[in-house]
């Protein structure tokens, strides 16, 4: 089967985007309205919005507001900044709190949020000393714990990457992991 330039399956048409179920409504979202995601970066959209990131070691924080159909999605490279300089998204420690400050902005409160986790493979191997991702996982979920943000679901671990596309309308996440059939979670 053909893949993609990062090895996942086509997207036009994952499995069970012919029987009506959630993959189908994600399928048939418009493409038009695609934000990506990228590392370190934090983006809170609406409405039609679909938004995007690729995964491996790193992390996605999927904060949603069902009521408002708004969500904002986190793409965590290293788990603690340490004081060091870079952008909120970058650092799991920065990101679930600058989430809640941008969500806040728009009138969201944190006791309207839920969360989902996707990413944190460990992309070079289990011997390595410090296991990036697993390390990111962890500190997102000590960081939304902090929060009073429950974590609904997450697909972390593992030693593939992974592609997401979280529907802000509809709270859908579909969840890729290099080279099997498409997920939500």
């Amino acid at each position: 089967m053909n893949t993609d330039q990062f090895g996942f399956l086509p997207e036009a048409a994952p499995e069970g985007a012919g029987r009506g179920g959630p993959l189908a409504a994600a399928a048939a979202s418009p493409m038009a309205d695609l934000k990506p995601v990228g590392m370190g970066q934090i983006v809170m959209a609406r409405g039609s919005a679909v938004l995007t990131a690729v995964l491996g070691s790193c992390v996605a924080v999927v904060l949603h507001c069902r009521r408002r159909g708004v969500g904002a999605v986190a793409h965590v490279v290293l788990p603690d900044s340490a004081g060091r300089a870079g952008p909120a998204g970058k650092f799991a420690d920065t990101a679930v709190p600058a989430m809640l400050t941008q969500l806040a902005a728009a009138g969201i409160q944190p006791e309207e949020l839920y969360a989902r986790l996707v990413g944190g493979a460990s992309m070079f191997g289990s011997s390595m000393p410090l296991q990036v991702g697993s390390a990111n996982a962890e500190a997102v979920c000590r960081a939304l714990t902090a929060a009073g943000i429950p974590l609904t679901r997450q697909d972390v671990g593992g030693s593939k990457g992974r592609r997401i596309r979280f529907h802000c309308d509809t709270g859908i996440l579909v969840v890729e992991v290099l080279g099997q059939v498409p997920h939500t979670l």
